[in-house]
């Protein structure tokens, strides 16, 4: 079973219309595609009309009697605008290191939707709690925002600390830490864009 944030984010790649487009294309109707691929018409039609997401090897039977890739059902349109919403109640939230000990900080993906991203945009919340995270280094740049609290972040060894409304940009491909710093818990924006800017 699907969770909504899953469907919705299935639901961004229009398989649906792309299977009805490719079949109008071949000016074959649906009992015929339901002859050459062993699929039942009303589930053809459900999926034509997005009422289910079909499993990859009910797509892939698809895909063979067209004679495409499974990744023409997943490739973006290049004449429609990128436009990717990401609604508050779909984010996920996950630890910064799945099994730690100790907690560092929950990050929540902003533009999760966005397929052939060229940066990546997170919410990070260090509560009372959090322990410094690891150092770590990654290519590109990063530029952090603090929502809330004060946040230090360890630069090459070197400690930048920022209060509420403070923003900082740096080449992350510098060893760099997090650390909540302060009286209270702390949120920043972190933006990181993986081709330098």
């Amino acid at each position: 079973m699907l969770t909504d944030t899953l469907s919705k984010g299935l639901e961004e790649y229009e398989i649906g219309s792309k299977v009805r487009a490719l079949r109008l294309d071949k000016g074959m109707a649906l009992a015929q595609l339901g002859e050459h691929s062993g699929l039942s018409v009303g589930m053809l039609s459900k999926i034509e009309r997005g009422q289910i997401i079909p499993t990859l090897p009910t797509l892939l039977r698809i895909a063979m009697v067209y004679g495409v890739g499974l990744d023409h059902f997943f490739v973006e349109d290049n004449d429609r605008p990128l436009i990717a919403v990401t609604r508050k109640k779909e984010r996920m939230r996950f630890p910064e290191r799945q099994g730690a000990k100790g907690e560092t900080y929950f990050f929540e993906s902003l533009n999760f939707p966005a397929t052939d991203r060229k940066l990546n945009g997170f919410l990070a919340e260090f509560s009372m709690k959090s322990e410094p995270s690891e150092p770590h280094s990654h290519d590109g740049v990063e530029l952090v925002y603090v929502m809330k609290g004060q946040l230090t972040i360890a630069i090459d060894g070197e400690d930048q600390i920022l209060d509420e409304g403070d923003a900082i940009y740096f080449d992350s491909s510098t060893p760099h830490s997090y650390r909540r710093t302060g009286r209270s818990a702390c949120s920043a924006m972190i933006i990181v864009t993986a081709d330098g800017g």
